[in-house]
């Protein structure tokens, strides 16, 4: 083989040695133990590194891989056989490098690119990306491939696995959502920008055995007239000035630019019903409200969008983390004139922070509905599912009359009563009512609330008759109650706490 030789090239050889070597994440757990296994996780190797000693062939590929430590020749050819030295320089996949100690050289090899494997759900499967420099460091180049990070694991959480015929993955960089994907979507695209992100990808498609459609091209001029049932995007959404510093995080759009394009314009390329998931950021604008920022770029017919903003950062914090995210470092005079620079294009956007989240799409026939708000308290469950039941429940408001319908209180929705003391003993500051599961939504009610809400039942009396009961029971005027009923009740069906009978005898038995 020669230099040019890609990474496709000796995907065989590599994973028969990476499986035999069983280098996949239960095994990585198992022999390092969870707690070597978190500081992995926080870059920190010395702990790992002493693990790593004593597991032989898994050993060298740890240190290999993950720590980007440089290893003796002989070991790599070992724990890489059949896969040989000379495949593996001219391929891309490792670098020579003598090791020298007591004036003695020995051949050594280190790691070109990351190679890690990654449980989507689905099995084992190995990720090709470029070396980060959380290890060894190291400056990203412009075509930096960024690997399985914080973000792209998030979104892979938040996606929902419902099947699908047909998905396209925009800015797919190492391909970690294509390959999560491949375990319900039958036919998948995935594009970018970056020749070398493609080339990543093919190899870590051809290493795990996979099959998909990659095209190269911005945004979704690869993709031009098509639609698909389900598009997923974690594009270069990074807030900074109009200019591509890095193609994995710069979209050369000034500000927020790169999500508005996402969000004004994935919905072309979803067919009717077709559901999207983005990764997004937006401004926090001096004497703005973020949501308003956000409706604007939703088209006015067309789209049901939830918007759910998990963090907001302080600019000068925003700025310092991708500083450090690109290997740069905060004292160096060119570093710092870069972050200067940033710093004073956001002020002179009036920028107060910088809003970070999910922003979640169906494709309809009807006047465009858009739910923004904060879900910034921690929860377990995974939003893909929930993202789904709020876009049919959301479809199911739209059909119906709220006071002509049955509703039953969700299972998992508790009623909460807060009192303090007071001049006579104990006195009700706050009821609200919250949900168990899913994310965790709480809503504060007053004690008429409390009491229509407790007697819904899926046979019982629809919505008005059961307003008309609760104006008698308290000399209350039944209009008044229902028109500050209705929206109460829309907004605890949005968020699950309370679900239409209908709509829960449709849903199919877990």
């Amino acid at each position: 083989m020669t230099t040019s030789e890609p990474l496709t090239s000796i995907c065989s050889p590599l994973r028969e040695a990476l499986t035999r070597n069983r280098y996949d994440t239960d095994t990585l757990i198992e022999v390092l133990g969870p707690e070597v296994h978190a500081a992995l996780g926080r870059n920190e190797p010395v702990p790992v590194r002493r693990a790593s000693a004593s597991c032989g062939e898994l050993g060298t590929l740890i240190r290999l891989f993950l720590l980007a430590d440089t290893c003796p020749e002989s070991d790599a050819a070992a724990a890489l056989a059949p896969l040989t030295m000379d495949d593996a320089v001219a391929a891309g996949l490792l670098e020579r490098e003598d090791l020298v100690g007591d004036d003695i050289v020995t051949p050594g090899m280190r790691a070109a690119v990351d190679v890690r494997p990654v449980d989507t759900g689905a099995g084992v499967r190995w990720v090709f990306s470029d070396l980060d420099g959380g290890m060894r460091p190291r400056t990203t180049g412009p075509e930096h491939v960024i690997g399985v990070g914080h973000a792209s694991l998030s979104l892979l959480r938040a996606t929902p696995t419902e099947p699908v015929k047909t998905l396209l993955d925009v800015g797919t960089g190492c391909g970690i959502q294509a390959i999560h994907a491949d375990s319900y979507a039958e036919r998948i695209t995935a594009t970018d920008i970056n020749p070398r992100a493609l080339a990543l990808t093919a190899a870590t498609l051809e290493l795990n055995g996979l099959d998909m459609e990659l095209a190269e091209g911005s945004w979704f001029t690869p993709v031009e007239g098509r639609q698909f049932d389900q598009v997923v995007a974690n594009p270069p959404f990074v807030v900074s000035e109009a200019k591509v510093v890095d193609t994995y995080r710069d979209s050369g759009l000034n500000l927020d630019g790169a999500s508005e394009l996402m969000v004004s314009q994935v919905v072309d390329h979803l067919v009717p019903g077709g559901t999207a998931v983005l990764l997004a950021s937006w401004l926090h604008v001096e004497n703005e409200d973020w949501r308003a920022r956000v409706a604007s770029w939703i088209p006015a017919h067309g789209v049901d969008a939830w918007v759910v903003q998990r963090d907001v950062a302080d600019p000068t914090l925003y700025v310092g983390t991708w500083m450090r995210d690109g290997g740069l470092d905060p004292c160096d005079p060119d570093s710092a004139q870069r972050a200067e620079q940033w710093l004073n294009h956001l002020e002179d956007a009036d920028v107060e922070g910088i809003g970070f989240g999910f922003v979640y799409l169906r494709r309809t026939d009807s006047p465009s509905d858009l739910l923004a708000e904060d879900l910034t308290h921690g929860f377990e469950d995974p939003l893909g599912s929930e993202a789904l039941d709020y876009f049919d429940r959301v479809a199911w408001l739209r059909e119906h009359d709220v006071l002509t319908a049955r509703f039953l209180v969700d299972e998992h929705t508790a009623l909460e009563r807060v009192h303090l003391p007071g001049d006579d003993g104990w006195e009700q500051v706050v009821v609200r009512v919250h949900r168990g599961n899913g994310p965790l939504w709480q809503h504060e009610v007053d004690d008429l609330t409390a009491a229509l809400l407790a007697g819904m039942r899926a046979d019982g009396l629809p919505l008005g008759e059961l307003v008309e009961i609760l104006a008698y029971a308290h000399d209350e005027d039944p209009e008044a109650i229902a028109e500050a009923a209705v929206p109460v009740v829309h907004s605890l069906v949005r968020h699950g706490l309370v679900t239409p009978a209908d709509l829960a005898a449709a849903a199919p038995v877990p």
